[in-house]
């Protein structure tokens, strides 16, 4: 397998989805520098960056290997508090691809270590309730700190058929050790090779549980969430507020967490933007996807759509829109070509979506422009670390000496081309 060329061009899509979980209940280069990238303080907090000036940076340039990390969503939202409902769980996904650098690089499936952690922060049991409800909530006994895969905080990553690898379901909070609040943490992965470590970076394991339910739900002298139930079961005939914890997703499906809901009953998708629909002028939002879509501090949407004043609806619709029962969740998203056209490139894979299509001989597409929602130049600057360090400067990976070791002479490929 060859890779020719550089890796660029304007393919970005504003989607999303966790990666699938069943839940019980629902039958680069050298250690990362601060002379050539972006670092974290204790807090999990970018350090200025001072990105490499020769092609491809100093340390791409001098090494075999190159790893480029990238999350699956570019925002993983959670509940803060679990003793009434949940809504998400704790859970984020990793995603990297290692390529062997060369004049004919390959993309490296086999062989070698890759590991992740998070710097600042290795434990999440302390600062949510997930794990006391965990039980009543999704049917699984889980130790503190496993998140329902079966991970931790820190660990090895899992090749996949893909040809990229992977970590699923990291039970990460936005609150780190020292008790900073960042939905931007840095997350570092590490290749190894015998042992031998060959290759580093950092890419953005973002997470936020600012969902505003309290804009709205905001009954003096009982919390958001049992105002939530109540309502619930006022409009619907049920008896939640007696058996919380109510996971949402045992009669709402969800097809991010792999719950098909109850026969008869609305996805949460459709059930939750379309019942507020017609409800969020009462908010008073400039953007009222933030009322529940992490939100007026956590923006997370900021990336190069954002900078260009393209907002969630230009592409994702009215909440009407998305709640229009034909629609299937997670799935009928929108797509990189609706907007993006030029001759002879293909902005994601026939029939596949920006966030799982690859192109380049194999490569990711979210390896080169960022996660979906964070697709570079980013407006913000942890999202920006990991190109500056392989490259020197922000935006898609589209310095061909990244990965090559000779700059090619062919005309580049934007498309899956094996």
């Amino acid at each position: 397998m060859e890779l020719r060329g550089s890796v660029s061009g304007r393919g970005r899509t504003l989607t999303a989805r966790p990666t699938t979980v069943v839940l019980g209940l629902m039958v680069g280069v050298l250690p990362w520098l601060t002379s050539c990238g972006s670092a974290s303080d204790a807090g999990g907090n970018p350090l200025a960056a001072a990105g490499p000036t020769s092609e491809g940076g100093r340390a791409v340039a001098s090494n075999p290997y190159v790893v480029i990390g990238w999350n699956d969503l570019g925002m993983h939202c959670m509940n803060q508090d679990f003793s009434n409902l949940m809504i998400l769980p704790p859970y984020n996904t990793l995603h990297a691809q290692v390529i062997r650098r060369g004049e004919e690089p390959q993309i490296v499936s086999s062989g070698v270590t890759v590991n992740y952690s998070v710097p600042g922060n290795t434990r999440s049991s302390t600062k949510t309730n997930f794990w006391q409800y965990a039980k009543a909530l999704t049917g699984l006994t889980l130790a503190n700190d496993v998140g329902l895969t079966g991970h931790r905080l820190a660990g090895t990553m899992t090749a996949t058929s893909n040809r990229d690898w992977s970590v699923t379901g990291v039970p990460i909070t936005p609150v780190t050790d020292v008790g900073a609040l960042n939905a931007y943490q840095m997350a570092s992965i590490s290749v190894a090779s015998r042992g031998t470590t060959v290759a580093n970076t950092q890419a953005v394991i973002p997470v936020s549980w600012e969902i505003s339910c309290n804009l709205c739900h905001n009954t003096p002298g009982i919390s958001p969430d049992v105002d939530i139930l109540r309502k619930h079961d006022s409009l619907h005939g049920t008896q939640l507020v007696k058996q919380r914890p109510v996971n949402c997703a045992k009669c709402h499906a969800e097809p991010n967490l792999g719950s098909t809901g109850a026969p008869g009953v609305k996805s949460l998708s459709a059930a939750m933007h379309g019942s507020h629909a017609k409800r969020m002028a009462s908010a008073k939002l400039t953007n009222e996807c933030y009322a529940c879509h992490p939100g007026v501090k956590t923006n997370c949407q900021r990336d190069v759509h954002k900078a260009k004043g393209i907002t969630c609806t230009a592409c994702h619709g009215s909440m009407a829109t998305v709640a229009a029962p034909s629609r299937r969740p997670w799935v009928d998203e929108p797509s990189c070509g609706s907007c993006h056209k030029r001759a002879g490139f293909e902005f994601e894979q026939p029939g596949k979506l920006f966030r799982d299509s690859k192109g380049h001989h194999g490569v990711q597409c979210a390896a080169c422009h960022g996660s979906p929602h964070a697709v570079g130049p980013a407006v913000n600057a942890a999202d920006n670390a990991q190109a500056i360090a392989l490259q020197g400067h922000a935006g898609p990976i589209d310095t061909c000496t990244v990965c090559h070791t000779k700059r090619p002479d062919e005309a580049f490929e934007h498309r899956l081309d094996d």
